[in-house]
Order: structure tokens, then sequence, then C-alpha cells
């Protein structure tokens, strides 16, 4: 296996690209070296104009344990703390920030910020044997990041106790309470996540790239702006040439001649 902390493949020209993140024998602790790699990536990937989608993964028996405790137990002090948090904060957010759909490929654990992660991604495909948890409480240190992803994928009362709790959750639970999409068995993960995307590569970049940015944004607004929003966003889609063609096809009962 490679050393990188994190492992950068594009698939064929499908732009899809799986981001995997590379720390085995730490379950995959968000280091600052991996955090920073993450946000880096995620910084260009921003600009690849050719991506379609991107995929989280992980090495190992985990996908993601959280931060690194051992390196942050090494430097004691509120203000590299603060400095830490705020860092793999703005990794959440180039994360989130990309243009084009990001599925979590859950195959193992995704405590903590790990399951931060997985909230944060757009959508989660998980195996049947992943567990998820926010289990910092079981050290005296409450969970406030993943709180906020966590909280907006699932329901409060659920997420509260989750939180404060530090209980785990089986891969079936977090499909019903929303944090993740589908559930497969171990050896059908890879193909429950390839038939998400067959679904999503098939549709334009360019509604999908405004629909994800209105969904967000919507979510947050109250309803008149948030209609307001949404209805800008749906005429600047319908007038662009990739919905005029579609609405045509449509009309003519052909399937839609799209150049992405």
């Amino acid at each position: 296996m490679r050393s990188e902390p994190v492992l950068i493949e594009t698939r064929d020209a499908r732009g899809v690209t799986t981001l995997t993140l590379n720390r085995p024998q730490a379950f995959n602790a968000l280091s600052e070296e991996l955090i920073a790699e993450l946000h880096a990536t995620a910084e260009r990937l921003q600009r690849d104009e050719t991506l379609r989608a991107v995929v989280i993964a992980g090495t190992g028996r985990a996908f993601c344990a959280g931060h690194d405790l051992r390196q942050m137990r090494a430097t004691p002090r509120e203000a590299y703390y603060r400095d830490l948090f705020a860092r793999c904060s703005a990794m959440m957010l180039a994360l989130h920030a990309l243009p084009v759909p990001v599925i979590a490929r859950v195959h193992g654990i995704a405590t903590a910020a790990g399951c931060q992660l997985v909230a944060l991604c757009d959508l989660a495909v998980a195996s049947s044997e992943a567990r998820f948890a926010t289990s910092g409480i079981d050290i005296g240190l409450f969970c406030a990041t993943p709180s906020v992803t966590l909280s907006r994928n699932v329901g409060r009362k659920a997420a509260f106790e989750m939180l404060v709790t530090g209980d785990f959750i089986d891969a079936e639970t977090a499909r019903r309470r929303g944090l993740v999409n589908r559930v497969a068995a171990p050896d059908a993960l890879d193909a429950e996540v390839e038939a998400l995307l067959a679904r999503i590569l098939d549709k334009p970049r360019v509604a999908l790239e405004l629909g994800k940015a209105l969904f967000y944004r919507q979510i947050e607004a109250g309803l008149p702006d948030a209609l307001a929003d949404a209805s800008r966003t749906m005429a600047c889609n319908m007038a662009h040439e990739t919905a005029l063609e579609g609405v045509q096809a449509f009309i003519d009962k052909r399937p839609p001649g799209w150049r992405s």
C-alpha cells in the first residue's frame, strides 16, 4: 500500500474521482497531513470542469475513526486545537463546495469526525457491516463539529442521543435515520456505488451543478427566500441549451442529444 495520506484515482473518461483515506493502521484517522491533502485536493477538483462525481472511501478495516487523538494529545494547547478544528472545517467545506455529487463509500466504522464526513457527503452507500457513532463523549469530548453535519441529516432527538451516549448504530439504522442512502452486503458494496453513479452520470452536469448549489442554499433559507431562489435557478437552468434539448427530446419522444 502506498504511503500517501490520500490516494487519488480518476476512473476512465466518466469524470469520476475517488479519494481514498489511506492510513489503515490508524483507522484512517484525520491527521494534520490527511486534512491538508484532502483540502488541497478538493480545491484542485473545484477547478476541474470534466469532473462528474467524487467518491470518498477508506483503506483497511475502517472508513474513518475521526481525528488523530495521539497527534492531538501531543500538543495540549487551546490555540493549537482551535487552528486544527478550523483547518478541518475548511477541508469539510471545500469538499461540500464541490459542484458535483460527493458519495461516501462506507465499508467499516465511521466515528466522530469520520461520521461527520459521511454526513457532509451529498450521498452515502454503506456496507451492512459499517457502524456509525459520535463517540467523543466517551472520552469526555462532546462531538461539537460532527454535531453540525449530523443534525442536518438525522432528526434532532436521534442525533442528540448519538451525541450524548456515544452509542454505535448499524448501517440499516443509519439508513432509516437518513445518514446513508443505501446499504449493501460487503461483497456488493462497489456494485451498489456503481449503480448509484450510473444514475447520476447519465444526467447533464450543468443541471446537477445548479441543483446542488440551490439545494443547500434553500435548506438554510426561509420559505419565501427559498422559493424565490429556486425560481431564479429553474429559470437559469431552463434557459440553458441542455434543458432546452431535454425538453425538445421529450416532445419528440427521443433520447436527448446531450454533449455532457
